[in-house]
Order: structure tokens, then C-alpha cells, then sequence
């Protein structure tokens, strides 16, 4: 029988699990103080799993308010939907905007790693769907223990399925992301997963119920126990899965349903037959039901009876809390409920009326016959604890910070540099990710114009112009570890550049901020310093900030992962067929190419891949940034692009000038000769200094190249010449590119096969 609000109120003192639903005494008594009586189950439920971490963003909201310092519109972009959104939606021209949004979904994919990673990906794109978009693409941002790792040999294969499984299954190519190695990450990976739609203006929706007496009608899939809690609870508490709350179901995806789901719900947009929308993500009917009522100008009420079950034994607190995937709720108007249920029929997707929008302001739900839930939605949805946690900076990082790399050896001959270049081609996090990312489809829908192993993925928005958009996501969290507010600008300098490269103006971000428990006070301050780090260079850069995700309690035992503040960056490209791609040209495409750096190198290796891989050292400050140097060099790369100056251009981040010049010469197979003129050669190929990138291009065109340049004060300096089959340091070394490529392509398989995949 269930615990009816009659009940609940006749009974104050019974006991209620509210600690096994990962609530604090404090927000216990709240909750009764909020209703006047202690809550039901069903009430119980659905405060918890509304007021988790997850959910709630009850540590970070203090700081994530700050945001609201970046203008919405900026020059380079303007916002149409942004922060409180199911995601952040802005303008490109030509009446058309995008919407792009990263999420993580973590511990799940630890847990499951094939599922967790899978129903990552058919969130991400539900949300995106939720805004009235058509989905189109998307990324994974990836981090994983050591390559070598036997848990490493179980969580990758699966996690990297289950992107590319669901990805693939639903049609959206996967046109970029990342592949991290860190010991930090051992036993917590870090699965976030982009998506980016495309919309007109005016098919613009909101997630919030209007209208009294129009109906909510649930369609998609049916409920069941999968997902019970799963990732409102995982990603609301310090990992370990010896606890009973760390252990529930894993959500299972479909997506094959999600693709009809999509189709349909595009369809009943285009019919004009929804007046508000919200997907179930983490906390599934709780969170649909309360945040559309919450957004809205009414209350609504629901029958729990009427919810289609895959599992008729749920109890109704369960059903509240089922995280099963591939399910929408809808508010319809009653005159347009056949239509909508006829395209439904269509589609062969199951859609059921469960309730209305009512007139007040309270969420009521009842179960046979008897109501069970009757709250303020704005109390469960909106009014959660929020907490100012004690933040401090640790004690520890001075001597991190006075750790610098003077003390270590430099290779200091040709075949010392050439061997150091090797190792680093060699190592996880400079090797060939194609054993990853070839299990993605990067091309699927035709639209694709730049992809893997490109510095950004680029998507044609419309075929009569050309209007492209591009995409980046970066973090170093070495960087990050080392100094919070630099390592978080340091991420959003990448993305940005990477973006620019391609010849797309970066004009907004998304953020998906991966720390460790909030209840330590140097993690928050990790994190309130990224926040502003953040805050600053947007305001430097002029780019508004749609949205995005916190993922707390991202560590194992008392060990936090490296800070690792995510940063994806859109751009704007007018025509795609202007695109400036990483490689150099094939010999016979282009006559005379020469091989520029553009921006300044100095000495700096503190947190460099050469200091991790070669002494397994971490420690100094990271790179000196200048945000204004960066957004002039972006200028630039577009102006070129625009142009039709570029063969090729690479920008400069891990690895240095030695990793960009691998990689350029890879891509097609074209070697190199370069000189390094008086320069100390182990600092020109390895530093990590910012705000640089690798041209080729005709040698007609470097006069324009060399103005442009000058105009935008910008150094730069020709290095060499493009051709052959390898890759000469005038003075130095020379190796074959047949030489790099093997030891560059081997690490991942041959790490997985020793582990018997």
C-alpha cells in the first residue's frame, strides 16, 4: 500500500530512509519544514533525487552564478537560450542557430562502461532534441587510468563501444574529442558526451508547462527498473561501489527507439503541436514533471497509474525515480492530443496522457486513486539546498608550484632529440586515438567536412551557402593541477585556437567542469578557480557561455582526479569549402609549399608531456597565457582562411612543434625539412608555449600571409619546406615518417591486445 499525503500527515514520526537516499539530516528537515508534515515515500524520492549533487548543483550554484558576468551577446555571438536550458542555443545567421551542450556521465560508465557510455550519448542528444533541434553531431571527451592499466583493458573497449554504438546506431557522426591517459583517472574515467543541433529561429522550445488544462503526455519508451536512482545517486557521493547506494541498475539504452523518438518528436515540432517539452534525464519523472511545472505559469497533476511500465511490479516510488531512457514528456493542447498520438502511431512510438497542467501551483500525483505526491514543483525543482562550501587553497601546492623543470635532463644531441621526439610520438597521450576512433561513424549524413584527427570537427549547416559550423573540446588537467584559473583558460585558449585553425570564428562554449568531492575545500577551491578563470577569458574573448554540467565527487578513496574543466568551443565558418584542414598538402595539389610558425616559443615545460613521459614529473606553472594574442591570432586564421591562403595549419598544444609537425605529415603522408636557425633545438620542438600554430601554404601566398600577420602583431618565422618521406631537423635529425608512423600507431592496440581484446 502506498504512503499516501492523508498518511504521511497522521504519521510524523514514522522512520523514513532519507540517509540511504543520499539526503543530509539538515535537507531532511527541511523538506518537512517546506510541506508541514514529513514527506511521503513518493515525496521522498523525488526530493532526493532532485536535490542530489547531480541534479541540484547544490555546491556548485554559488559559484556557476558568476557566469552571469559574460554578456549574452557579445560581437561574436548572441545567445537565443542559454544558462537553465536544457542547453544553450545561439544565433549563426541566415536565420538558422545551433544548440550545443556537454554532460558527463561518469561513474555509470565505470559501473557499466558499454552502457554507462552509451545512455551518456542518448542523453546529451535528448536535450539537445528538447530545444526544438534536429540533432546533428557529436563529440566525446574521454579520460582513462593508465593506458597499461588491466582496469584501463575493461573500461575502454566498453566505453568506446558504447559511443560508437549509440552514436552510430542513431545516424549522428562523431566528429571529435579526446583520449586521455592519467594515473588520476584510475578507477574513475570521465565519459562526457557533446551533441550540437541545428534549428530555425522560430522552431525555438522551452522546457515549462503552460496552459491550464493542457495535457502532459508521456511518450517513448516504456519505464522500468533500470536506472533507479542511477545517475542522480552515482554522481552525488565519493565513488565506492562497496556502498548499496553505489550499486544501482546501470541505465540500459535503445537506440534504435531514441532514433524514432527523435523523428517523431522532429515531425510533432513541425506540426506545431507542443507548447512545451522536457526530456527524462537523471531523476526521470521526478525531475520531467517538476521542472515543467516549475517553468511554467501553473501547477500540474498527474496519474502514476497511467505511466506504461516495462515492469509492473514498481512501486510507485520507484517509478518516480526510474532513470529509464528514451522518454519525453510533452504539454499539448487538448484540441491537438489526437494529432499528436496519431503521429506517435506513426512513428511507433508508445504516447500516453498522464496528466495536465492545472491551475495553482502544485505538483500533485496520485496512485490508485489516493495522492501520494502534493509539493510546490519549485521547491523540488529550483529551491534545493544551496551550500558555500569551505574552500582553501592547499597547502601542498607551493611546493608543487616551486617544483619547476630546471633540474631535469635535456637531451642535447640530434639523436637525443630524435629519440625524445619517439618516445613522445610513442606515448599514450600523443599516439594515434584511430583504434578509438574509427569505430565511430564520422561521416554519416554527408555533412561532415572535418573530423578526427582534425584540430576541430566541422559541420555543413546549409548546402545552398555553405554555412558550416566547427567544434572543439579541450582540457590538459595537468595544467589545471598546477594552477586551477590558468589551466581552465588554458583549456578554453585551445579550444578556441583549435576552432580558428579551421578557418571558424569561435563565438560561444560549453562547459563540463569534472572535480573531485565538493566537500573537500581545496577541490572547491580548484573549482572556484576555474570558474573564474573561465569568467575571465570569455570576457576576454567575447564568448557568451550557454551552459553546461558540474560532475562532483569524481575521485577513488581520498584521491581526486586531476582538475579537469572541459571546455568545448563553437565557431562559425560562412563557407565550409574555406576550411583550412590539419595536414600538408599531398606534392602535386600545391607548388612550393613553406612551413610557418606563427606566435612566440619559450622555455616552458612545467606540465609538458615531455616532463610527464621522459621524468614523471609534475610540477612548476603552466604556460603563460595572453588572451589577447589568442584572439588576435584567431583573427588572423580566419582572414587567411577566408582568403584561401592556407594549405594546411596545426595548432601547437601537447608535445610541442614536434607532435603539430608529426601530425601534419602523417595526415596525408608529406614529410618535412625545417630549420631551427640559432634557436636551442630541444626547446623549439618541445615546448608547450600557447598561442601558436603550424601553416603551410604556397609560397605565393606568404607576402598576404606575412601582412596579415603584421597587421594583427603576430610573430612569426618561415621554418621549411613541405615534401618527401620524412621529417627533417636541418642539423639535428632526420627520420622516415614509415619510422614514426609505426611507433606512433602502436601503443593502444598493442596495450589492448596484451590485455586479450
Amino acid at each position: 500500500m502506498a504512503d499516501t499525503v492523508e498518511n504521511a500527515a497522521s504519521s510524523p514520526d514514522q522512520p523514513q530512509p532519507w540517509a540511504e537516499l543520499g539526503l543530509k539530516e539538515d535537507e531532511y528537515l527541511r523538506i518537512r519544514e517546506i510541506l508541514g508534515r514529513r514527506p511521503t515515500g513518493a515525496e521522498l524520492a523525488m526530493y532526493s533525487v532532485m536535490w542530489s549533487e547531480h541534479c541540484s548543483y547544490k555546491s556548485s550554484k554559488v559559484h556557476l552564478r558568476k557566469f552571469a558576468e559574460v554578456p549574452a551577446e557579445t560581437p561574436a555571438g548572441k545567445l537565443l537560450a542559454g544558462i537553465g536550458e536544457n542547453a544553450g542555443v545561439i544565433d549563426i545567421g541566415q536565420g538558422y542557430a545551433v544548440t550545443f551542450k556537454v554532460e558527463s556521465h561518469n561513474h555509470p560508465s565505470y559501473v557499466e562502461p558499454y552502457q554507462g557510455a552509451a545512455t551518456g550519448v542518448g542523453g546529451i542528444v535528448r536535450d539537445i532534441l528538447a530545444m526544438g533541434a534536429r540533432p546533428i553531431g557529436v563529440m566525446d571527451p574521454l579520460r582513462f587510468g593508465p593506458l597499461d592499466a588491466p582496469d584501463t583493458a575493461r573500461v575502454l573497449p566498453g566505453v568506446v563501444a558504447g559511443v560508437g554504438g549509440y552514436g552510430n546506431c542513431l545516424g549522428l557522426p562523431n566528429i571529435g574529442g579526446e583520449v586521455v591517459f592519467d594515473q588520476s583517472y584510475l578507477g574513475n574515467p570521465l565519459v562526457n558526451a557533446l551533441c550540437i543541433g541545428v534549428l530555425r529561429h522560430e522552431d525555438l522550445h522551452l522546457a515549462k508547462a503552460t496552459g491550464v488544462g493542457n495535457k502532459a503526455i508521456l511518450y517513448g519508451a516504456a519505464t522500468g527498473g533500470d536506472g533507479i536512482g542511477g545517475a542522480s545517486i552515482l554522481a552525488s557521493e565519493t565513488f565506492d561501489d562497496t556502498k548499496p547506494s553505489k550499486r544501482p541498475a546501470v541505465q540500459v539504452g535503445d537506440p534504435f527507439m531514441e532514433k524514432l523518438l527523435i523523428e517523431c518528436t522532429l515531425e510533432l515540432f513541425a506540426a506545431k503541436l507542443i507548447t512545451g517539452i522536457q526530456d527524462f534525464g537523471a531523476a526521470g519523472i521526478s525531475c520531467a514533471t517538476s521542472e515543467l511545472a516549475a517553468a511554467g505559469d501553473g501547477g500540474m497533476h498527474v496519474d502514476l497509474d497511467l505511466v506504461p511500465l516495462r515492469d509492473s511490479t514498481l512501486s510507485p516510488e520507484e517509478i518516480l525515480m526510474s532513470e529509464s531512457q528514451e522518454r519525453m514528456m510533452a504539454i499539448v493542447e487538448p484540441d491537438d492530443v489526437e494529432a499528436f498520438l496519431a503521429i506517435c502511431r506513426r512513428w511507433d512510438v508508445q504516447a500516453t496522457v498522464i496528466g495536465e497542467v492545472t491551475d495553482g501551483d502544485r505538483l500533485i500525483i496520485d496512485w490508485h486513486g489516493e495522492t501520494i505526491v502534493d509539493v510546490d514543483p519549485k521547491t523540488v525543482a529550483h529551491e534545493g539546498p544551496v551550500y558555500e562550501r569551505p574552500l582553501a587553497r592547499p597547502d601542498w601546492l607551493d611546493a608543487v608550484q616551486a617544483s619547476g623543470v630546471d633540474g631535469l635532463s635535456r637531451p642535447a644531441s640530434g639523436p637525443e632529440l630524435a629519440d625524445t621526439l619517439l618516445r613522445l610520438v610513442g606515448s599514450p597521450n600523443l599516439c594515434d586515438k584511430s583504434w578509438v576512433t574509427d569505430q565511430y561513424d564520422r561521416y554519416v549524413r554527408g555533412n561532415s567536412v572535418l573530423a578526427q584527427p582534425e584540430d576541430s570537427g566541422m559541420l555543413r549547416i546549409d548546402d545552398a551557402s555553405g554555412l558550416g559550423v566547427a567544434l572543439a573540446t579541450d582540457c590538459n588537467g595537468r595544467f589545471a593541477y598546477l594552477n586551477p584559473r590558468r589551466g581552465a583558460q588554458l583549456a578554453l585558449a585551445e579550444a578556441y585556437r583549435n576552432v580558428a585553425v579551421s578557418g571558424a570564428q569561435p563565438v560561444a562554449i560549453t562547459d563540463c567542469l569534472n572535480f573531485g568531492s565538493p566537500e573537500d575545500p581545496a577541490v572547491m577551491w580548484q573549482f572556484s578557480e576555474a570558474i573564474e578563470g573561465l569568467i575571465e577569458g570569455c570576457l576576454e574573448l567575447g564568448t557568451p557561455v550557454t551552459g553546461g554540467n558540474v560532475s562532483f565527487y569524481n575521485q577513488t578513496g581520498d584521491t581526486a582526479i586531476l582538475p579537469t574543466p572541459v571546455v568545448g568551443v563553437l565557431g562559425v565558418i560562412d563557407d565550409v569549402t574555406a576550411r583550412t584542414p590539419v595536414g600538408f598538402a599531398p606534392s602535386g595539389e600545391v607548388d612550393g609549399a613553406e612551413i610557418w610558425l606563427l606566435g612566440e616559443t619559450r622555455d616552458e615545460f612545467a606540465g609538458s608531456v615531455w616532463a610527464d613521459v621522459v621524468h614523471g614529473h609534475l610540477g612548476g606553472q603552466p604556460p603563460a597565457l595572453d588572451l589577447d594574442h589568442e584572439k588576435r591570432l584567431a583573427g588572423l586564421l580566419v582572414r587567411a582562411a577566408r582568403r584561401g591562403l592556407l594549405n594546411s595549419a596545426h595548432d601547437l598544444s601537447e608535445g610541442g612543434l614536434a607532435q603539430a609537425l608529426v601530425e601534419s605529415a602523417l595526415r596525408y603522408g608529406v614529410g618535412a625539412s625545417v630549420s631551427l636557425g640559432d634557436d636551442d633545438p630541444f626547446v623549439a620542438l618541445f615546448s608547450e608555449s600557447t598561442g601558436r600554430v603550424l601553416v603551410s601554404l604556397s609560397s605565393a601566398n606568404a607576402p598576404e600571409l606575412i601582412d596579415l600577420a603584421t597587421e594583427a602583431g603576430i610573430p612569426f618565422r618561415r621554418l621549411g619546406t613541405t615534401g618527401g618521406d620524412s621529417l627533417e631537423v636541418e642539423g639535428q635529425f632526420t627520420l622516415s615518417l614509415d619510422e614514426i608512423r609505426t611507433v606512433w600507431q602502436a601503443p593502444i592496440p598493442a596495450a589492448l591486445a596484451a590485455a586479450g581484446h
